[in-house]
């Protein structure tokens, strides 16, 4: 299938090839086999992306999309019918990886990438597509059963956004779901200056937004209260196969407080 994507959208692909390699050569960390069926699905050339993204890269994607599972699967385990909300979802495939057999699942992400994501991944009994931005509140009018629970993640799309529009979606948050669970990934100054350095090769849409102490916040609106904070490679095997090199960057950024996976209570 040939792609038609711009801008920001264009991202989409950064985490489906990342998540697609690393599961190829170390599926002890991540087995994401519908991102490899996905990737083989597409015509686009990956090897630019690979080329720019390289094993540190793909190990982020992977490591992120590893946590948020561990989060999604934790939350589930104690409320099992609950809706399960991925906040610009692209061509995500959390769902497959996690699912219990009774949540319900909401893939939210615009107009274009949900019309390609819904040709790729038929919308199933219990996975439904919202062709809406995050930014529209008028999403929440159409997630169902929140009585059951309400866990939402958001894998690297708040970077895309300017700190006023994420002040705005928290409070939001808060008035419309209020008691709701979400986790996300966070960076700092400098990693955003990295990681757009990256973003540049792959002659792709740059990041904007960047927080190191999820505290900061709760200082936004003192309803939100953070349950949790960790490095993005804790927990995350120092493979010998990625060499020693591979292994220092991990330590140094979780040390540095580069990048972060974040779980917050609205």
């Amino acid at each position: 299938m040939k792609l038609d994507l711009g801008g920001v959208e264009e991202t989409l692909l950064v985490p489906l090839w990342g998540r697609a390699k690393f599961s190829r050569e170390n599926p002890s960390i991540l087995n994401d086999t519908k991102a490899i069926e996905l990737v083989e699905q597409l015509d686009y050339d990956f090897a630019r992306l690979d080329k720019s993204l390289g094993v540190l890269g793909n190990l982020m994607h992977a490591a992120r999309a590893k946590h948020l599972d561990d989060k999604i699967r934790a939350y589930i385990a104690k409320h099992p019918g609950a809706s399960v909300i991925d906040l610009g979802a692209g061509l995500d495939t959390a769902f497959y990886r996690v699912d219990n057999g009774s949540i319900h699942w909401y893939d939210l992400d615009l107009p274009a990438v949900i019309d390609l994501r819904r040709r790729l991944i038929p919308e199933t009994a219990r996975s439904t597509c919202i062709a809406k931005s995050l930014l529209d509140p008028s999403w929440r009018d159409e997630i169902t059963g929140t009585k059951n629970g309400v866990f939402m993640i958001a894998a690297g799309v708040l970077l895309y956004f300017h700190e006023s529009d994420i002040k705005s979606f928290f409070s939001s948050l808060a008035d419309g779901l209020s008691g709701a669970e979400i986790v996300f990934n966070t960076q700092s100054r400098l990693a955003k200056l990295r990681c757009n350095w990256g973003m540049w090769r792959m002659r792709m849409e740059a990041t904007k937004w960047a927080m190191k102490d999820a505290r900061t916040i709760t200082k936004w609106d003192n309803r939100i209260k953070v349950l949790d904070q960790f490095p993005l490679f804790k927990d995350i095997p120092r493979d010998p196969a990625g060499g020693r090199s591979v292994a220092r960057w991990m330590d140094r950024s979780d040390r540095n407080g580069a990048m972060n996976v974040v779980h917050l209570r609205v």
